[in-house]
């Protein structure tokens, strides 16, 4: 089974680049791993879907909205993504993106193979590369959940 792990972000916005950086964790730990991918990118919509093609199971990881509990960490299914990158005025968002993607034939992970980790963030608002202190206690977190989902587990959050 052919797996992306997509980090996603703005690493000069605060909180927001976390997904890159828990790819950055990644990339080494999962290097004796041919069948896993580990990318980065900052866009959501088509260019999400784009990145999936080819790849029986998705795992994305982003900051989501900054609420009530900074640095808590949730599995999400795509249709229920309240992140930075996943939907845009300009753009679609995830749900849509699959939609088109499979309309015109794209071979693309089934919707119940992506996983959003999502972290939820502190502060998207601001420049900075220094994470909130919420934020950066969770990446170890983040790091260890995407393991676990790599070797199918749902625990580890």
């Amino acid at each position: 089974m052919r797996t992306l792990v997509l980090g996603l972000g703005n690493p000069i916005l605060r909180d927001d680049g976390v997904g890159i950086r828990v790819a950055e964790r990644l990339r080494p730990l999962l290097a004796d791993r041919p069948d896993v991918i580990v990318e980065e990118d900052y866009w959501g919509g088509l260019r999400l879907m784009e990145h999936m093609i080819g790849y029986d199971r998705a795992i994305v990881i982003d900051a989501t909205a900054p609420g009530d509990e900074p640095g808590r960490i949730r599995l999400l299914a795509p249709d229920s993504i309240p992140t930075q990158r996943s939907a845009s005025a300009h753009d679609v968002n995830l749900p849509t993106a699959l939609e088109l993607g499979r309309m015109a034939g794209a071979h693309l992970p089934p919707a119940e193979e992506i996983v959003l980790v999502g972290i939820e963030a502190a502060d998207v608002l601001n420049f900075g590369e220094v994470f909130t202190p919420e934020v950066e206690a969770a990446v170890p977190r983040a790091t260890a959940a995407v393991l676990a989902l790599l070797d199918g587990k749902r625990e580890g959050t």
